[in-house]
């Protein structure tokens, strides 16, 4: 007998199919998730990694050249109230190489030695330093105290015996006498006696010894600055201040010295004022008067000099009536030094 064939029982409406497919999607989800888990997870960077290292807009390698958007790390960030930067420095900024150490041959350091030649006595090398130093300096303060330090040692040079190149030694020979020898060599009788200690000219013997200046003078005068430069063959000798004419009343042109006097009288309106030294007194001329003589193509003038005064206020000012004013000290020298024939130039 069979089951089916019992009044009770009822079979059941089963559809094998459905098991079927069931079975297939179970085992697509199986093989799925189990190559899910055979991929390679993706890589996690240690916790410590990234204390270290910042992140990628931050960092610049040190070889690397700094993006042009990023701030240098060289630049100051300003304070939070403050401006934001505008402009941009190199990260590195490039050191600047050091000075080179002072050299010895600077002006500063030739000026310390001329000083050092001229206190041991070493006066033509003190000088010689002194005119090179000249010829490089553009600074007017450093070329004023050179100019003031080569006149004072010409002066102490020409006035003694001391051998230089601008001096001949001459050896008296019978019939000289003192203007001689100064005509022939184109100096002063004064320079003369004084550069050879001359007490009496009249009194000189064959045999003598006698060391003559020969370099030949010149003057140049410039009304602006009131400034006369004393030249010997044309190299700078030495530089006075002087005074000129009121309202450009002192000629500009080429003279020359044409007479020399000592305590020189002053003619006032065809009165003759005489010398008495007297710094109150009416002769206005100083202790010496050199008068001047146009030459070349120089209009003709008379009645102007070069002389001292007993206004010393007066020099580096144009208040003359239009003579050359010197202080008389300075008058005193040049009178001494330079001849008559000695050639002048003026200009504005």
């Amino acid at each position: 007998m069979l089951l089916r064939d019992l009044e009770d029982y009822k079979e059941p409406r089963r559809k094998p199919w459905l098991l079927l497919i069931l079975l297939v999607v179970l085992t697509a989800i199986f093989v799925q998730r189990h190559r899910s888990e055979r991929r390679c997870p993706p890589e996690k960077k240690p916790a410590h990694e990234s204390s270290v290292r910042p992140s990628p807009k931050e960092y610049i390698p040190p070889t690397a050249e700094p993006p042009a958007i990023a701030p240098p790390a060289a630049v100051k960030e300003p304070s939070p109230a403050g401006p934001p930067p505008t402009s941009r420095e190199p990260a590195v900024k490039p050191v600047p190489p050091a000075p080179p150490p002072r050299k010895r041959d600077d002006l500063g350091a030739q000026i310390g030695e001329a000083k050092a030649l001229e206190k041991d006595g070493a006066l033509v090398a003190a000088r010689e330093k002194y005119m090179s130093l000249l010829r490089r300096t553009r600074d007017p303060r450093l070329g004023a105290e050179i100019e003031a330090a080569i006149g004072r040692l010409n002066i102490a040079i020409i006035v003694t015996p001391l051998p230089s190149p601008e001096k001949k030694e001459h050896i008296v020979k019978p019939g000289d006498f003192i203007q001689k020898i100064a005509k022939t060599y184109g100096t002063t009788v004064e320079l003369l006696k004084k550069s050879n200690s001359i007490a009496n000219p009249d009194v000189i013997r064959a045999g003598d010894r006698f060391v003559v200046f020969t370099a030949r003078f010149s003057l140049s005068v410039s009304k602006k600055r009131n400034e006369m430069i004393l030249w010997a063959d044309k190299k700078f000798f030495k530089k006075y201040r002087i005074g000129t004419g009121k309202y450009d009343r002192t000629p500009s042109g080429t003279f020359m010295v044409s007479d020399k006097d000592k305590e020189p009288v002053w003619w006032k309106n065809g009165k003759a004022i005489a010398y008495t030294g007297d710094p109150d007194g009416e002769n206005i001329l100083g202790t010496r008067w050199m008068t001047l003589r146009a030459t070349g193509d120089t209009p003709d003038v008379r009645g102007y000099g070069i002389h001292g005064t007993w206004e010393d206020d007066s020099i580096g000012k144009s208040e003359s009536a239009g003579c050359i004013r010197m202080h008389n000290s300075d008058v005193e020298e040049l009178f001494m030094l330079i001849p008559i024939d000695t050639p002048v130039t003026i200009v504005d």
